[in-house]
């Protein structure tokens, strides 16, 4: 993790109010996953955008990540065009490709090369500083805090912990994709059941909505969960490659603030899927989803996953094409207007929580508990 930054160092506002405002909602206060830690080479940065604020990440000399604005104040030339320079004396620093200003993780300027230092004389002055963030590199993915304040004053103090990572006999799958879709509208249709009879049809349960189930839904302050009772094993092509036997199936979807949808499935004692994905909000239309896949089966797991990858990347091209199309819609119209039953499980409640984080707020009077009944 990154030092805490000087406080004449400290992002500025333009980090939450540089970028146009669309009708959606834009939580701040928060670490979102800038890049995969592998992404991360010795010698070059790497471009990422984060609330659509721009960032050249790299590593510095003692292997960390640091992200900084992705612009160099001496010619508005892109800093993750250049490359690092682990020779230089302060170690690990990053070049301008342009005219060779050197910044370390903290964003200060530490070399203009060809100018002679005059004794006094500080290179890092007003204007020729970059701004920079706090990063944190945890579970295989590097994340960014763009808030002026400090996470340790909030109730985001640390990045999550994926725990699924430490299960023992689970196969762990990862997979990044990149949706137009805002953060509110990615996280619910991850979490939306009543879709993927429609949407999905025939690959993941059908329209013929056979069996009436109840959904408990338990609303908390920092997320909802919802948990359904006597569902059976899913219609389609998924559901019979996890469990050829059938079965009852237990069945949670969840919302933690401020990004993260978990599906959790347990099909008789034959199979155990987690599925979480952290969302990033890479612009207010832009989402990155980084997936990871926990799958515990007596089945050979290679065959397993040679057979269900297919159909589980159609589910998520599908997705994706509709998010597009809802987003598309959304700006034609400028802006979005929901109406919603209560099958709408969810999405309501994250975006009711995502507004209230935008106010830094918590609500207490959202924590209860009730049942809903559906068909599926």
């Amino acid at each position: 993790m990154s030092a805490p930054l000087p406080t004449s160092m400290t992002p500025p506002l333009w980090s939450t109010t540089g970028v146009r405002r669309r009708n959606v909602v834009r939580v701040v206060d928060a670490w979102y996953v800038a890049c995969l830690s592998k992404a991360l080479g010795k010698s070059l940065p790497l471009a990422s955008q984060v609330l659509g604020v721009p960032l050249a990440v790299w590593r510095t000399g003692t292997g960390e990540p640091a992200a900084v604005l992705d612009r160099c104040p001496h010619r508005n030339v892109p800093l993750s065009m250049g490359r690092v320079r682990p020779t230089s004396p302060h170690g690990g620093e990053l070049e301008c490709r342009y005219h060779g200003w050197r910044f370390d993780g903290d964003g200060r300027l530490t070399a203009v090369p060809g100018l002679p230092i005059v004794e006094g004389e500080r290179l890092d002055g007003p204007g020729r500083c970059t701004d920079a963030y706090r990063t944190v590199e945890r579970d295989g993915f590097v994340w960014v805090w763009l808030s002026p304040t400090d996470p340790a004053t909030t109730r985001f103090p640390t990045p999550p912990r994926l725990e699924q990572l430490d299960l023992k006999g689970y196969t762990q799958i990862r997979q990044t994709l990149r949706v137009n879709g805002t953060l509110h509208s990615t996280l619910e249709n991850i979490l939306d059941v009543p879709h993927t009879a429609f949407l999905h049809g025939g690959l993941f349960r059908t329209d013929e909505k056979k069996h009436e189930i109840d959904a408990v839904v338990t609303r908390q302050k920092d997320g909802v969960t919802a948990e359904f009772i006597g569902e059976p094993r899913p219609e389609g092509l998924v559901g019979k490659v996890l469990s050829p036997s059938g079965g009852v199936v237990q069945h949670w979807d969840r919302f933690l603030m401020p990004s993260i949808a978990q599906v959790e499935y347990r099909i008789g004692a034959e199979n155990h899927v987690l599925v979480t994905t952290v969302c990033t909000p890479v612009s207010e239309v832009i989402t990155d989803m980084h997936t990871v896949v926990s799958v515990r089966t007596r089945l050979p797991i290679t065959p397993l996953v040679a057979l269900a990858g297919p159909i589980a990347w159609r589910i998520l091209a599908q997705d994706k094409e509709i998010l597009e199309a809802q987003t598309d819609l959304v700006e034609r119209f400028g802006g979005d207007r929901f109406s919603s039953t209560p099958i709408d499980l969810l999405g309501p409640y994250i975006l009711h929580l995502l507004k209230k984080a935008e106010q830094g707020q918590l609500d207490d009077a959202i924590v209860r508990e009730e049942r809903i009944k559906l068909r599926v």
